[in-house]
């Protein structure tokens, strides 16, 4: 689909309460993750900038934890972006909390995207939209995994090779229907179930998400060397 339907509405919300410790270098170093510099450039407007690029996003939230003014002030130049300081404990809970105050339709779409992702190019984020509004329910950009994956014993030890020919490394943007998120978010909330992402909810919700072919530009800056290597290319 490559024209915009006015039936419903796409919002990118950007979760970016945390402090993202392990990208930390020194232990001195308070500065949340998503407010680094990179490739001259604080890490957060690169991300959303990278959201902004396509122009059936109609709107970017980034949710902030409470009391964090710093958003606001380095994205106040960036057209169709606005911060709510609603942020939760865990990220499911920042996702949550942004959703249920964002005044979105049910049959609204969504694309939850990570700051930490920098790079997204255009084409993938375009792809992503493509594919979930043909789709209906929704899905994720991911990337084929590439690499001979090892399961570990708990003495550190190989316990045995994973088959890898089936195995996907989940990226964001993670695009779904509002209501269906909403919904699946909840009642993960109620069970108490841990989520690392928010494709997870919607499997546990009896969904099937669909892999969308990502990008390798759009890795995810995790550890401090990241910072190097993603700002070398960006």
């Amino acid at each position: 689909m490559s024209t915009f339907d006015p039936i419903f509405r796409i919002v990118a919300l950007v979760p970016a309460a945390g402090i993202g410790a392990r990208a930390s270098g020194a232990a001195s170093d308070l500065t949340p993750k998503q407010y680094r510099m990179i490739a001259g450039q604080p890490m957060l407007k690169r991300a959303v900038r990278a959201l902004l690029a396509d122009p059936r996003v109609e709107q970017v939230q980034v949710i902030t934890a409470p009391h964090d003014q710093l958003a606001q002030e380095l994205l106040s130049d960036l057209p169709r972006t606005i911060v709510c300081a609603v942020g939760g404990a865990e990220r499911s809970d920042t996702v949550l909390n942004g959703l249920e105050q964002a005044g979105l339709a049910e049959n609204d779409w969504v694309l939850v995207h990570d700051a930490a992702r920098p790079g997204l190019p255009r084409e993938a984020l375009s792809r992503l939209i493509d594919a979930c509004l043909e789709n209906g329910v929704g899905g994720l950009l991911a990337m084929p995994v590439p690499d001979t994956i090892k399961s570990a014993d708990q003495t550190g030890r190989v316990a045995r090779t994973v088959d890898r020919a089936h195995l996907w490394a989940a990226q964001t943007p993670q695009m779904f229907r509002v209501g269906l998120l909403l919904a699946a978010l909840r009642q993960a909330k109620k069970t108490g179930q841990a989520l690392t992402d928010e494709a997870q909810a919607m499997e546990s919700a009896g969904h099937q998400p669909l892999l969308i072919p990502g990008s390798g530009r759009n890795a995810k800056v995790t550890w401090p060397d990241d910072f190097e290597w993603v700002g070398s290319w960006l």
